[in-house]
C-alpha cells in the first residue's frame, strides 16, 4: 500500500477514515498489484482497530481496472483446449487469476455497500475474505510468470462483476448469487481440475490450487452463515428465500455433479440448491 494512504489510515484517534472510505480505495484501484497490497493492508489495518466502524462514502458503481486483460463477453473468449499443454495450462491459470482478481472487488463491495446492514464481524469475515483472494491472486500470476506468462497476457470475462452488478440493491441477493453460487461452483470444479493439472505434470499448479480450495470452502461458508443470520432475523425460511433470489437475480443453471461433501462443510447444504438444480 502507498506510503501516504498508510499514514492517512493511521489517523484512527479522530475517526477520520471510515472503512467504507478503505473499500472504495481498494474498489479504485487499478494496477493489480497495487489492488492486492492495498486489500490486504486494509485487512490488517481494520484487525488493527485503524478504521472507524462507519459507512459514509458510496462504493463505485465499477472498479477500476487496469488495461489489460482487455474485457470480452464470455462467448467471444477463446478455446483453452486440452490440459495437457502448457498453453492450456496457462490459460486456465490465466482465468482463475482473472477470477480471484474480480473477487478482491467484490469482497470489499460487500462491506462497504451492505456493511451498515450487518454487526462489525460481518466486516471481519469479509475483510479476511479479500485478503485471502488477495494472496490467491498472487499464487497464480507468480505461477503464471514462472511459466513465462502475467496476468493480463490473455484476455479475460466480465460476467463476475455483472452479478455483482445485477444485486447491488440487496444484500441478500449479493450473498445468494456470489459466494453461495458462483463461489460454491469453485467447490464443485476445482478438484476436477486440481487432478488435470496433476496428470499433466504441473504439481506446482495443483498445490496452489489445492490451497485456494481450502480457502474457498471457508468463503462459502461466509456467505452462508450471514446469510442465514439474514434470513433468521427477518422470519424468512432460508433454502426458500435462497432459491427465489438465485431464480431473479441469477442468470445461468446450477448443473450438476454437486460436490456436496464440501459444500456441506461451507453449510450450504442440499435443501438449498437441488430444487435449482437442472
Amino acid at each position: 500500500m502507498p506510503p501516504r494512504y498508510w499514514k492517512r489510515s493511521r489517523r484512527l484517534a479522530d475517526g477520520a477514515v471510515s472503512i467504507a472510505e478503505a473499500c472504495s480505495d481498494v474498489l479504485l484501484t487499478a494496477d493489480p498489484r497495487d489492488k492486492l497490497m492495498r486489500a490486504r493492508a486494509v485487512a490488517r489495518g481494520w484487525r488493527l482497530g485503524m478504521f472507524a466502524h462507519r459507512f459514509d462514502v458510496d462504493m463505485p458503481d465499477r472498479p477500476a481496472r487496469p488495461d489489460a486483460p482487455e474485457l470480452l463477453s464470455p462467448n467471444r473468449m477463446p478455446k483453452r483446449g486440452k490440459m495437457g499443454s502448457e498453453r492450456s495450462r496457462i490459460a486456465m491459470l490465466h482465468a482463475l487469476a482473472h477470477i480471484e482478481f474480480v473477487a478482491i472487488d467484490l469482497a470489499f463491495d460487500l462491506v462497504g455497500r451492505f456493511g451498515e446492514e450487518f454487526p462489525a464481524e460481518f466486516v471481519d469475515d469479509w475483510l479476511r475474505v479479500g485478503a485471502e483472494e488477495a494472496m490467491h491472486f498472487a499464487l497464480l500470476d507468480r505461477r503464471l510468470r514462472q511459466l513465462g506468462s502475467h496476468y493480463g497476457a490473455m484476455p479475460a470475462h466480465d460476467s463476475l462483476w455483472e452479478a455483482a452488478e445485477e444485486t447491488a440493491q440487496d444484500a441478500l441477493a449479493r450473498l445468494a448469487v456470489v459466494p453461495m453460487v458462483l463461489e460454491a461452483r469453485a467447490l464443485d470444479i476445482t478438484p476436477t481440475t486440481i487432478e488435470r493439472f496433476t496428470d499433466a505434470g504441473d504439481k506446482a499448479s495443483a498445490r496452489a490450487l489445492t490451497r485456494i480450495m481450502t480457502d474457498e470452502i471457508r468463503h462459502v461458508s461466509a456467505g452462508t452463515k450471514w446469510f442465514n443470520w439474514s434470513t433468521n432475523r427477518l422470519g424468512l425460511d432460508a433454502p426458500n428465500h435462497y432459491q427465489m433470489l438465485v431464480n431473479r437475480h441469477f442468470r445461468g443453471a446450477l448443473k450438476p455433479p454437486f460436490n456436496d461433501s464440501a459444500r456441506r462443510q461451507a453449510g450450504l447444504t442440499r435443501d438449498y440448491y437441488m430444487a435449482l438444480a437442472y
